[in-house]
Protein backbone atom coordinates (compact mmCIF):
# COMPACT_ATOMS: atom_id res chain seq x y z
CA UNK A 1 0.00 0.00 0.00
CA UNK A 2 2.59 2.63 1.00
CA UNK A 3 4.55 1.34 -2.32
CA UNK A 4 1.51 2.45 -4.17
CA UNK A 5 1.30 6.20 -2.12
CA UNK A 6 5.06 6.72 -3.02
CA UNK A 7 4.51 5.98 -6.60
CA UNK A 8 1.57 8.41 -6.90
CA UNK A 9 3.20 11.16 -4.76
CA UNK A 10 6.47 10.78 -6.94
CA UNK A 11 3.90 11.00 -10.11
CA UNK A 12 2.44 14.22 -8.80
CA UNK A 13 3.97 16.82 -6.23
CA UNK A 14 0.95 18.58 -4.70
CA UNK A 15 -1.20 19.55 -2.05
CA UNK A 16 -4.92 20.15 -2.22
CA UNK A 17 -5.30 21.43 1.34
CA UNK A 18 -3.27 24.52 -0.19
CA UNK A 19 -5.89 24.81 -2.89
CA UNK A 20 -8.39 24.85 0.00
CA UNK A 21 -7.35 27.05 2.20
CA UNK A 22 -6.57 29.45 -0.93
CA UNK A 23 -10.24 29.76 -1.73
CA UNK A 24 -11.42 29.74 1.61
CA UNK A 25 -8.73 32.36 2.87
CA UNK A 26 -7.19 33.95 -0.09
CA UNK A 27 -3.95 35.66 1.97
CA UNK A 28 -3.17 32.98 3.85
CA UNK A 29 -1.50 31.03 0.83
CA UNK A 30 1.50 32.02 -1.33
CA UNK A 31 1.22 31.58 -5.35
CA UNK A 32 3.95 29.55 -5.29
CA UNK A 33 2.60 27.10 -3.28
CA UNK A 34 -0.31 26.34 -5.47
CA UNK A 35 1.78 25.69 -8.25
CA UNK A 36 2.36 22.13 -8.75
CA UNK A 37 5.45 20.08 -10.30
CA UNK A 38 4.59 16.68 -12.55
CA UNK A 39 5.88 14.54 -14.90
CA UNK A 40 6.12 15.89 -18.18
CA UNK A 41 4.60 14.04 -21.26
CA UNK A 42 4.47 14.26 -24.63
CA UNK A 43 1.12 16.24 -24.26
CA UNK A 44 2.95 19.09 -22.73
CA UNK A 45 5.36 19.42 -25.31
CA UNK A 46 3.97 22.27 -27.36
CA UNK A 47 3.73 24.34 -24.16
CA UNK A 48 7.03 23.56 -23.69
CA UNK A 49 8.59 24.10 -26.82
CA UNK A 50 6.38 27.46 -26.78
CA UNK A 51 8.91 28.67 -23.26
CA UNK A 52 11.78 27.14 -24.86
CA UNK A 53 11.43 28.97 -28.35
CA UNK A 54 10.36 32.26 -26.47
CA UNK A 55 14.12 32.06 -24.10
CA UNK A 56 16.66 31.05 -26.09
CA UNK A 57 17.88 32.01 -29.78
CA UNK A 58 18.72 28.91 -30.25
CA UNK A 59 16.07 26.83 -28.69
CA UNK A 60 16.34 22.75 -28.13
CA UNK A 61 14.21 20.97 -30.84
CA UNK A 62 11.43 18.82 -30.19
CA UNK A 63 13.29 15.58 -30.79
CA UNK A 64 15.54 16.35 -27.70
CA UNK A 65 13.08 16.83 -25.32
CA UNK A 66 11.76 13.40 -26.86
CA UNK A 67 15.09 11.53 -26.28
CA UNK A 68 15.19 12.72 -23.02
CA UNK A 69 12.07 10.51 -22.47
CA UNK A 70 13.42 7.90 -24.02
CA UNK A 71 16.66 8.11 -21.85
CA UNK A 72 14.68 7.79 -18.80
CA UNK A 73 15.76 11.60 -17.88
CA UNK A 74 13.83 13.43 -15.06
CA UNK A 75 11.52 16.21 -17.01
CA UNK A 76 9.24 17.90 -14.96
CA UNK A 77 6.45 20.65 -15.41
CA UNK A 78 5.23 23.05 -13.29
CA UNK A 79 2.05 24.03 -13.66
CA UNK A 80 -0.79 26.41 -12.29
CA UNK A 81 -4.27 25.60 -12.88
CA UNK A 82 -3.07 23.61 -15.65
CA UNK A 83 -1.38 26.06 -17.45
CA UNK A 84 2.28 24.94 -17.68
CA UNK A 85 4.68 27.86 -16.39
CA UNK A 86 7.95 26.05 -16.94
CA UNK A 87 9.80 22.88 -16.90
CA UNK A 88 13.21 20.83 -15.65
CA UNK A 89 15.15 18.33 -17.36
CA UNK A 90 17.50 16.27 -14.93
CA UNK A 91 20.00 13.41 -15.27
CA UNK A 92 21.29 10.98 -13.15
CA UNK A 93 24.16 8.51 -13.35
CA UNK A 94 27.26 7.10 -11.03
CA UNK A 95 26.56 9.32 -8.30
CA UNK A 96 26.17 12.73 -10.18
CA UNK A 97 22.94 14.91 -11.32
CA UNK A 98 23.21 17.09 -14.03
CA UNK A 99 20.67 20.19 -14.60
CA UNK A 100 20.15 19.81 -18.25
CA UNK A 101 16.70 22.55 -18.58
CA UNK A 102 15.06 24.34 -16.28
CA UNK A 103 13.26 27.40 -18.38
CA UNK A 104 10.58 29.14 -17.03
CA UNK A 105 7.70 31.32 -19.15
CA UNK A 106 9.22 34.81 -19.85
CA UNK A 107 6.18 36.46 -17.89
CA UNK A 108 6.65 34.14 -14.81
CA UNK A 109 10.19 35.09 -14.49
CA UNK A 110 11.44 35.75 -10.91
CA UNK A 111 8.24 35.09 -9.22
CA UNK A 112 9.91 31.87 -7.22
CA UNK A 113 9.30 28.78 -9.99
CA UNK A 114 12.84 28.38 -11.24
CA UNK A 115 13.68 28.45 -7.66
CA UNK A 116 10.59 25.88 -6.80
CA UNK A 117 11.90 23.66 -9.83
CA UNK A 118 15.66 23.69 -8.81
CA UNK A 119 14.47 22.72 -5.16
CA UNK A 120 12.56 19.98 -6.39
CA UNK A 121 15.51 19.03 -8.66
CA UNK A 122 18.22 19.11 -5.62
CA UNK A 123 15.58 17.03 -3.45
CA UNK A 124 15.21 14.31 -6.86
CA UNK A 125 18.87 13.63 -7.12
CA UNK A 126 19.21 13.71 -2.82
CA UNK A 127 20.48 10.13 -1.92
CA UNK A 128 20.75 8.98 -5.32
CA UNK A 129 23.86 11.86 -6.38
CA UNK A 130 26.83 12.99 -4.56
CA UNK A 131 27.50 16.29 -6.75
CA UNK A 132 24.93 18.08 -8.82
CA UNK A 133 26.02 20.27 -12.11
CA UNK A 134 24.73 22.64 -14.48
CA UNK A 135 26.07 25.35 -17.03
CA UNK A 136 25.09 28.46 -17.36
CA UNK A 137 25.54 31.63 -19.88
CA UNK A 138 27.68 34.35 -18.07
CA UNK A 139 25.45 36.81 -18.76
CA UNK A 140 22.45 34.98 -17.78
CA UNK A 141 22.95 36.83 -14.04
CA UNK A 142 19.19 36.69 -13.10
CA UNK A 143 19.95 32.64 -12.93
CA UNK A 144 23.63 32.83 -11.75
CA UNK A 145 22.36 34.55 -8.35
CA UNK A 146 19.43 32.16 -7.64
CA UNK A 147 22.14 29.34 -8.34
CA UNK A 148 24.77 31.12 -6.05
CA UNK A 149 22.09 31.22 -3.57
CA UNK A 150 20.97 27.11 -3.13
CA UNK A 151 24.62 27.30 -2.88
CA UNK A 152 25.99 26.22 -6.29
CA UNK A 153 29.89 26.93 -6.69
CA UNK A 154 31.68 27.85 -9.96
CA UNK A 155 33.93 24.96 -11.04
CA UNK A 156 35.09 26.36 -14.35
CA UNK A 157 34.29 27.27 -17.79
CA UNK A 158 33.04 25.48 -20.73
CA UNK A 159 34.61 27.18 -23.80
CA UNK A 160 32.39 28.26 -26.71
CA UNK A 161 29.53 26.01 -25.32
CA UNK A 162 26.76 28.39 -26.55
CA UNK A 163 25.56 28.88 -29.97
CA UNK A 164 25.19 32.64 -30.44
CA UNK A 165 23.85 35.17 -33.13
CA UNK A 166 27.69 35.90 -33.77
CA UNK A 167 29.46 32.89 -32.50
CA UNK A 168 29.86 31.35 -29.59
CA UNK A 169 29.46 31.82 -26.08
CA UNK A 170 31.15 30.06 -22.84
CA UNK A 171 29.36 28.84 -20.38
CA UNK A 172 29.86 28.72 -16.32
CA UNK A 173 30.04 25.14 -14.95
CA UNK A 174 28.60 25.19 -11.28
CA UNK A 175 28.69 22.42 -8.83
CA UNK A 176 26.70 21.64 -5.72
CA UNK A 177 27.21 18.90 -3.08
CA UNK A 178 24.67 16.74 -2.00
CA UNK A 179 24.31 15.63 1.32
Amino acid sequence: MWRMLDKIKDFVIYDADKEFYAKVFPDSVDRKDLMRLRRMYSSDLPSVMAIENANYQFPWEEDIFRDCFKANYHCWVCEEQDIVLGYCILSMAVGEAHVLNICVAPAEQRQGIGRKMLEHLIETARGKAETMFLEVRPTNTYAIALYEDMGFNEIGVRKGYYKTEHGREDALMLALQIF
